[in-house]
């Protein structure tokens, strides 16, 4: 009789997909090897065919970007294609000045090196992984995908929920550029896909997502020793001055609750306002969007949202706009007023357009308070004194600042983008991002027959070498001169004993 065996299908659907990750790999690595091999100013030429079917392909990438959630065609063409557009011409221009050797001459090296030449080379890292979002699944995983190819790299793009097909479109870019189809390989949107790359074995990881996933992706990260760059959630502050143009104020708020439905990891959430300015920055934001004309504007049921706006609301906060319904679901925007630093409200990531008002006395309070959220992605700041606002945003711990504007101008490809604390560490983006899909490969040739080094040390050399610390390195006239005059007395007794051997 044959024995039945019972196979787990979920198992066998797990062995399936490693298997096609590690082919992914495979045929990456294959084609990255050649990729890599050519110089920068063709890699930037193939780039450049891109960009030119990135202007014929606009609304096509548009479409595919707008499938996850309802987008007008004109937002996503300026929030995504427009800016992937700018980032590629940038690499045409800067990406071959960036990564070129950079070779050091004979000024600041010790003298005791002399005969010593080096340079510093940027190489690929090989085949990285690029885990997207699904709030801008064209233009956040584009960029990096751009970015790793310039530098000579593979990519495996992971995408977020809902951004297949722009993954897909983006390869598809690639492929009708003329590049290898296996230079840019999309995987499945599961978390398993990006988990099942990480154990193949990629060479880095770019993670765009919210502090939760950054935490089980670097845990996975730290099994396999794979360095990794984490762009994670915001919980954004926005600081009105008493000075600030309480108009603009209000249209950027506006801005930030309405771009992508506010679902942006740097849209404001916290607005930190002087007490001059509180209760008429409250009056304007509640004409700004009064309820009968908000009634159509809802996000379904959110349990987890709801209780923490209504814990908030228990706490003493007030709704200044929108409403939560019994069953969970929410009437947009909700402003709330009353807040304090103590709620979890403000120390939370939230994709929704949740706004909490809160009145500081002066920039030292707006600092502290700015301090106690444990995301640190950027923030805005408002004021009609720029020296002062300057003055506040070099105290703010967070990864940029944006004075008299909102979200727009981090769009500009020359300006890496990254945050601190919760909100993770590295950058993606301008020519510090183009460098993060590089490693450092030091080359040193060493000219001349002097070699010192490496004889055998004489008897009272310590003397010798203490003199030389203190001659080039210590503090005052006559501790230099004590020490020259240690080194000169150092080489008599060497010439002497020398001589008498």
């Amino acid at each position: 009789m044959t024995a039945l065996i019972h196979r787990d299908p979920t198992v066998a659907a797990d062995s399936v997909l490693e298997d096609r990750v590690n082919q992914a790999i495979l045929t990456a690595r294959s084609a990255q090897t050649n990729w890599s091999a050519l110089p920068v100013a063709i890699r930037l030429k193939k780039l450049r065919c891109v960009r030119a079917l990135i202007a014929e392909q606009a609304i096509a990438l548009a479409e595919s970007a707008a499938i996850l959630r309802p987008r007008s065609i004109a937002e996503i063409l300026t929030s995504e294609v427009l800016p992937l557009a700018e980032a590629c011409r940038f690499l045409e221009r800067t990406a071959r000045k960036t990564l070129q050797p950079r070779r050091l001459g004979p000024r600041g090296r010790p003298f005791w090196l002399g005969g010593l030449r080096s340079e510093i080379h940027r190489e690929p890292h090989g085949v990285v992984l690029l885990i997207g979002p699904g709030n801008y699944p064209l233009f956040l995983p584009g960029v990096q995908m751009l970015q790793a190819l310039a530098a000579g790299n593979a990519v495996l793009i992971k995408p977020g929920h809902g951004g297949g097909p722009a993954a897909a479109a983006l390869a598809r870019l690639l492929a009708n550029a003329g590049l290898d189809s296996n230079l840019c390989q999309v995987l499945p949107e599961t978390p398993a896909a990006a988990q099942a790359a990480i154990r193949c074995g990629v060479d880095k990881v770019f993670l765009t997502g919210n502090t939760t996933t950054g935490e089980a992706v670097l845990h996975q990260c730290a099994t396999t020793l794979t360095p990794a760059t984490v762009e994670l959630s915001g919980c954004d502050a926005l600081i009105v001055r008493d000075d600030a143009n309480l108009d603009l104020v209000v249209r950027s708020l506006a801005f930030g609750l309405r771009l992508n439905g506010s679902a942006t990891c740097i849209a404001p959430r916290r607005v930190l306002v002087h007490p001059t300015r509180a209760a008429e920055l409250a009056d304007r934001l509640s004409r700004r969007f009064p309820p009968d004309k908000n009634t159509n504007d809802t996000l379904p049921p959110n349990p987890h949202l709801a209780e923490l706006l209504r814990e908030t609301l228990a706490a003493g906060a007030r709704l200044l706009t929108g409403a939560i319904a019994s069953d969970g679901s929410l009437r947009l925007p909700l402003i709330f007023t009353g807040v304090t630093p103590g709620m979890r409200l403000v120390r939370e990531d939230i994709f929704a357009p949740v706004l909490s008002l809160l009145t500081v006395a002066n920039d030292e309070e707006a600092i502290a308070f700015a301090a106690q959220c444990p995301y640190a992605l950027s923030a805005t700041l408002f004021s009609s004194d720029e020296a002062a606002a300057r003055s506040l945003a070099a105290r703010l711990r967070v990864g940029g600042v944006i004075i008299n504007d909102v979200i727009v101008p981090t769009a500009d490809p020359r300006l890496p983008f990254g945050g601190r604390g919760r909100s993770g560490f590295g950058v993606t983006r301008g020519s510090e991002g183009l460098l993060e899909m590089t490693a450092p490969k030091v080359l040193s040739v060493r000219r001349g027959k002097a070699r010192p080094h490496l004889d055998a040390p004489h008897a009272g050399d310590s003397a010798l070498f203490t003199g030389y610390i203190r001659a080039a390195h210590g503090r005052g006239w006559r501790m230099r001169w004590q020490g020259l005059t240690q080194i000169l007395k150092s080489l008599k007794h060497r010439s002497n004993s020398t001589d008498h051997t």
